[in-house]
């Protein structure tokens, strides 16, 4: 049984995680475990899908272990419904009571790590959207789908970066809209990479394997310079580690690209770039799917 702050049992739960007794002149911690939480982009996603609730909720992540905490009323039914349409796989595991004092030192907190990663979060927002253009441009002349698809991951991370500093003094619905452009835009851009794996798979291509190897390397830098402006707040949270682990499968990516860049120039083939492309784009399609699933 889990006990409240105030030593009291909590509220029990049903076998589908839903509460059967939240009382809404109370305030609760409800405790999520979601399965497919793995970088700061889902955070944003959970952030923007549960803004403007009523009464207001108060979110604390934990990503590298895939737990969620919201602090909230009794709304706890439309928060699960808000998250289900996410489709993230999140699952109530405990809820429980506790004291106004306790939800002022959460609200205190998150304000104070919110100001401390704004920096950070728009010096992520300048080199991932520098990255993708340069990227972007040298895959087209490059002729290789591989960095033309990695452009576009480092376009997905910038545009969630950018909506969230955008949604700052908005309302709920420009948020929602901010969200969806970025979403279909990316989506577009996504089918467009895929549209040219197929074609270049169907009539050939001569992927230029310097070029490849070339600015996979300075995409690798940009990564390890985003992995250093972490690393300073890193230890301060759990969103910060998220941030660590997430730009650290952005370096895999980019020496996924510097190696098929080695084995095109090793094999003559182009099948290690198509490939290296076809992966990145069905990531990046994925991540499309989730934004536009959004709902105010």
């Amino acid at each position: 049984m889990t006990l409240t702050g105030n030593g009291q049992p909590a509220e029990n739960t049903d076998d589908k995680g839903a509460i059967s007794t939240l009382q809404p002149d109370k305030i609760y911690v409800s405790q999520f475990v979601v399965s497919k939480m793995d970088c700061p982009s889902e955070e944003r996603i959970i952030q923007m899908a549960l803004e403007g609730m009523e009464p207001d909720v108060v979110l604390e992540f934990d990503t590298p272990n895939r737990m969620l905490k919201v602090f909230h009323s009794g709304n706890l039914v439309a928060i699960q419904s808000r998250l289900d349409l996410l489709s993230l796989g999140a699952k109530i595991k405990d809820t429980h009571n506790l004291d106004h004092d306790e939800l002022s030192q959460v609200i205190a907190s998150a304000k104070e790590a919110s100001l401390k990663e704004g920096t950070i979060l728009k010096w992520l927002l300048a080199i991932n959207a520098t990255m993708f253009v340069v990227e972007f441009l040298v895959g087209w002349l490059a002729q290789s789908a591989g960095l033309i698809a990695d452009s576009l991951d480092m376009f997905a991370d910038a545009t969630i970066y950018g909506v969230a500093l955008y949604a700052v003094g908005h309302s709920v619905k420009r948020k929602l809209q901010a969200a969806h452009l970025s979403g279909w835009l990316q989506l577009a851009l996504a089918l467009g990479a895929l549209s040219e794996v197929i074609r270049r798979f169907m009539f050939g291509s001569e992927p230029a394997s310097t070029l490849m190897m070339s600015f996979g390397f300075i995409a690798l830098i940009a990564n390890v310079i985003c992995l250093i402006l972490i690393s300073k707040s890193k230890d301060d949270g759990a969103h910060m580690k998220a941030s660590w682990i997430c730009s650290s499968n952005d370096v895999i990516s980019n020496v996924g690209i510097i190696l098929a860049g080695v084995l095109v120039a090793a094999t003559g083939s182009r099948y290690p770039d198509l490939l290296i492309g076809l992966v990145i784009s069905v990531i990046v399609l994925h991540g499309a799917h989730r934004i536009l699933k959004l709902k105010a």
